[in-house]
């Protein structure tokens, strides 16, 4: 529903240690954020390894792993966080294509929530 407005246009950007985008949640109301079961994410068609996905939001991070026991925190509808992906080697100026796979778990729906979206953005 929500899918072609995961991913913030022109947020992609490299980071001393990876590179990082901007992303809203692709379900119309908040979450708890140990019901994010996975956030996959791609770059230029090469699929980046779970344990180097984080989450941040509000001046706070999580691994992927560590989000599962985060149950003081909450990812609302229509706010912006961070995806941010450790990596060796610097991203490069020019054009890529990403893409975000969100998998969420919905306490009242008896299987898991996808939202995906993909986007070509432009590094300078």
């Amino acid at each position: 529903m929500f899918d072609k407005y995961l991913i913030m246009e022109d947020s992609l950007r490299a980071t001393s240690s990876g590179f990082a985008f901007d992303a809203r949640l692709g379900y119309y109301r908040g979450i708890g954020l140990s019901m994010i079961e996975d956030l996959a994410v791609t770059l230029d068609g090469e699929a980046q390894p779970r344990q180097s996905v984080f989450f941040e939001q509000n001046g706070r991070s999580w691994s992927l792993d560590a989000i599962e026991e985060a149950y003081d925190d909450r990812w609302e509808f229509g706010s912006v966080a961070t995806i941010r992906i450790e990596r060796d080697g610097d991203l490069a100026p020019g054009r890529h294509s990403l893409s975000l796979k969100e998998k969420l778990r919905i306490s009242y729906l008896p299987f898991p929530l996808f939202a995906e979206d993909s986007k070509d953005m432009q590094v300078e």
